[in-house]
């Protein structure tokens, strides 16, 4: 499945509709919110979190170039390989070319955001290398062809007779809506492919500069038996994971696992620092970690728009997001979806391409409330909407209509002049008890007739009764 930005409009239209989607989009989401209350509310420092998450994201983006050199000097001590990727085909070329030298057919892979940004398990099948997602809900969204629709929660847009026909039709077994009996068919089918596969891919939640440690946080244990079964382990992160040090760490880990599944702390959080050392049982031979830009070193020298850098990957804005809610995931046409999605893409991609993003917004606010490191998302979007504007990629009826209605805003005389002549023409306007038909506003929204008298008129009125 491909969707591109550019078709957000018409996507979003058909999805609305959805009724089925939108109602177990808003179970989901209400489901993870609430769960995400709970948790926080024992925290009696929640906020105080917040702000210590903020002011670390922010010296760490803030020094950024300096960090990941620190962290590839201590990684490379360590015994790990380090290469810096430029973009997504540096990338997959490095690792293509890793897999090729080592002859490797079957790869696995644990659930990664930035893997699927620069979309590596196409590049791997198209080479003929098997290549298989290990997270549950990547290894669902995989099967079916489709793109994940959620960070956090890959195949929430898949009911549970979903994923049965799914994997009945897919897998060759039995028909069955049980969750458990579910993950007990995915679990014996993926055993295989780990103890088969030469190589293992991971994202990394973290990298720390002090001590060139890859830090992963998951639920399931697919991620660590990606990590260390096979006998090479490719880490994939983006350079704006970098953190300062260990100390550091503690912070993430409390509002992570809260702000993304409702957790006090995630299942497994590993801390990988170097390939398996002599005497060792377990652990790959090798560590390579692909360092990431792709296009975030343009959004680091925007001091407008590097805040969306902080992202951590919670998910928690999406869960929020009334917009989100309404059209799903892969309406956006990005792996990025929700209100992040909406500032980062168009930074990553381009503004052009990804115009309408920045208004799938209510900009009401809460992603910016509930988002753990503070950042300011709703502004960001708004900042986008005026650059948008100011690069004229709007409609241009609508700029033009802005523009009047600019001019009339600003003067008394013509404000007063337009008013009465509308309140002239309305009565010849057909359907007199309708909305007004205003191009392009109408399309989705009303625009209310004109009351019969100006509040000039109902005042003098009142004036005049008093006197």
């Amino acid at each position: 499945m491909h969707i591109t930005s550019k078709e957000f409009k018409s996507k979003a239209a058909e999805k609305s509709q959805d009724i089925a989607a939108r109602q177990r989009f808003g179970a989901a989401t209400h489901h993870a919110v609430e769960a995400r209350n709970r948790v926080v509310r024992e925290v009696l420092n929640w906020e105080a979190l917040r702000e210590t998450a903020h002011g670390i994201k922010e010296y760490s983006i803030g020094h950024l170039a300096d960090l990941l050199q620190e962290f590839e000097r201590n990684a490379t001590a360590n015994g790990v390989m380090v290469y810096w990727a430029e973009n997504e085909e540096h990338a997959c070329n490095y690792i293509l070319d890793l897999a090729r030298r080592n002859n490797a057919s079957l790869i696995v892979k644990s659930k990664s955001m930035v893997t699927e940004e620069i979309q590596l398990s196409h590049v791997l099948e198209k080479e003929g290398i098997e290549t298989v997602e290990t997270d549950l809900g990547e290894f669902i969204v995989q099967l079916a062809g489709e793109a994940p629709s959620h960070i956090t929660t890959p195949a929430i847009h898949k009911s549970r007779e979903d994923i049965g026909r799914l994997f009945s039709d897919r897998l060759g077994v039995q028909f069955s809506s049980d969750p458990a009996q579910l993950t007990s068919v995915a679990r014996d089918f993926l055993r295989e492919k780990f103890l088969k596969a030469q190589i293992g891919i991971s994202g990394g939640n973290f990298a720390i500069a002090e001590t060139g440690d890859i830090i992963i946080v998951e639920n399931e244990g697919n991620a660590r038996l990606t990590t260390t079964v096979p006998r090479i382990h490719v880490a994939v992160i983006g350079i704006e994971k970098v953190i300062p040090c260990l100390e550091d760490l503690p912070t993430f880990l409390a509002i992570l696992a809260r702000s993304g599944t409702g957790q006090k702390i995630t299942s497994y959080v590993s801390l990988i620092r170097s390939p398996k050392r002599p005497g060792e049982i377990d652990g790959p031979e090798e560590v390579h970690v692909v360092l990431l830009d792709n296009g975030r070193s343009e959004i680091l020298a925007d001091p407008k728009m590097r805040e969306v850098l902080y992202c951590i990957r919670c998910g928690a804005c999406l869960n929020v997001c009334p917009v989100y809610q309404t059209v799903g995931g892969h309406t956006y046409g990005s792996v990025y979806p929700g209100p992040i999605g909406s500032v980062f893409t168009p930074m990553m991609a381009s503004l052009e391409e990804s115009k309408d993003l920045p208004y799938a917004s209510s900009l009401c606010g809460r992603c910016s409330e509930i988002c753990p490191v503070k950042i300011d998302i709703h502004h960001l979007l708004l900042w986008l909407r005026r650059k948008s504007v100011d690069e004229r990629l709007s409609n241009p009826l609508e700029r033009l209509m802005i523009q009047v209605w600019c001019m009339i805003m600003k003067s008394a005389a013509l404000y007063q002049f337009t008013s009465r002549i509308g309140r002239l023409l309305q009565p010849v306007l057909p359907k007199k008890n309708s909305s007004l038909r205003v191009p392009p506003w109408s399309k989705s929204r009303d625009f209310p007739r004109l009351a019969p008298k100006t509040f000039r008129d109902l005042w003098s009125e009142i004036q005049k009764d008093s006197t």
